[in-house]
Order: C-alpha cells, then structure tokens, then sequence
C-alpha cells in the first residue's frame, strides 16, 4: 500500500473518532465477554499498557476488580480521554494521548518500564497496511517484559449479515479500490449522524503469520461477543525468548 492511501485511511478514522468520539463512547459502556475472559487470566500484580484506551471501560474493570499492578493507557482522541479520567478516579491509571501510527516516536517514553501485559482490543484493524501494522507488533514486543503476553482482539464483521450490509464501496471515502490492501473494508456509521470507518477484517492465518514475523508465539484463541457470540477473534500472544 503507498504513503498517500495509507495517510488518507488514517485520515478516515481520525475524522470518525474525532466527529463521532461521544456517539461511539456511547456504544461501549460494557465490558465485552472475551475481554470479561481475559480479565479472569490476570493476576491482579500486572504492569499494564492498554492501546487504543478509548473512554477507559478497561481500567474501569481493572478498578473494580482491586487491581494492584500499573496502567496506561494510550489513545488519540481527546474526548475519549476525558471520559476515561473522569471515571478512573481513585484508581492508580494515567492516560496519555498518543496516535499508535506514530508509536515509534514515544517508545523510549514508554520502555522506561516493561509492561507485563499490552492488549489492544479492536485496535489493530483500524491500522492500515500490513507493513504498518508489523511495525508496531515489533514495538509491542520491544516494550514487554520476559515472558509478557500480547492481548488483541479484531471484528469480525463479516460474520454478521447485518454488518456486512455497512459495507461501502471505496468511492465513498475517495480512495480507490485498486489501492488498497486484501481484507480491507469501509463501513458506515449510523448513530449521530453519518460516518465512515477504516476496518481490516483479520483471519487466524494472517494474525498468525503477523506473530511469527514479530517475534511471537500465538498462545490462545478464541471468539467471542456480539450476538452470535462469535463477533470477536482474540489471540494471546507471547514473545519468543531471543
């Protein structure tokens, strides 16, 4: 994929989240069954670096259930924040706005400390192109500690007749079909107005093949949400010792 179609599909999600950042957040005011899944592998003593943070219902979680290690989380849209602090108090949770398409920038910021765990719950396929997302797969495996896991989860859209019926046709957005990569989609938003997003839809031999190329083993998978249950692939990966 060239520099100018990657720039403009970044540019895509930054107007969505920025525009329709308090209609989304209005949407994501419950803890999803796999990540409820995945709350119940931790410890509770966990470093934890939180990726794509959103209005903070994770470290809401992490708050609830007592827990004791550190968090960050880290998010580029600024009205998504603000609702993740004002509901965080009391919990030893701090936030930074941060765009994950310039995460190479601020990694010695956030290597001061290696994190136990990094997850990114439906993050990584709002990155576009392949090579972009390796990059920062690679920065996530350098910010880890010994033995820490790599927690993601992905939309599967296309499992849901429903939502696969949000698909628009590249023209929409003023990017050529031509130019983009394979499983690359955009779908509309339909809640406080009209929008448009960026979405790769990710299948277990490509995540595989992503982990193998940056250092990782693939740990655990497994689906989960939505209303067939099925709505969300998540993967537990673990860095392979050098």
């Amino acid at each position: 994929m060239d520099s100018a179609t990657v720039a403009r599909l970044i540019e895509i999600n930054r107007e969505f989240y920025t525009r329709f950042g308090d209609s989304f957040s209005a949407t994501r005011q419950r803890i999803q069954p796999g990540v409820r899944r995945v709350l119940e592998k931790l410890r509770g003593d966990e470093d934890i670096l939180d990726l794509g943070c959103g209005n903070g219902w994770f470290a809401r979680e992490l708050m609830k259930r007592g827990h004791r290690g550190s968090y960050l989380g880290l998010d580029f849209s600024l009205p998504l924040l603000r609702e993740a602090e004002a509901c965080a108090e009391g919990f030893s949770a701090r936030f930074m706005q941060a765009d994950l398409m310039q995460l190479s920038r601020i990694s010695d910021q956030l290597s001061v400390q290696r994190w136990s765990v990094v997850t990114a719950f439906a993050v990584l396929h709002h990155i576009p192109s392949q090579a972009l997302r390796l990059e920062i797969v690679q920065i996530v495996r350098s910010l880890l500690k010994p033995q820490g896991c790599f927690i993601h989860s992905h939309w599967q859209f296309l499992r849901s007749e429903k939502l696969k019926a949000r698909v628009q046709p590249w023209e929409a957005a003023a990017v050529s079909g031509s130019d983009v990569e394979a499983g690359d989609y955009l779908l509309d938003w339909r809640s406080g107005g009209r929008g448009l997003r960026y979405v790769h839809h990710f299948s277990e031999e490509e995540l595989q093949a992503l982990a193998e190329e940056a250092g990782f083993e693939v740990q655990e998978v497994f689906y989960s949400d939505g209303e067939t249950g099925d709505l969300g692939l998540y993967e537990v990966w673990q860095a392979v010792r050098n």
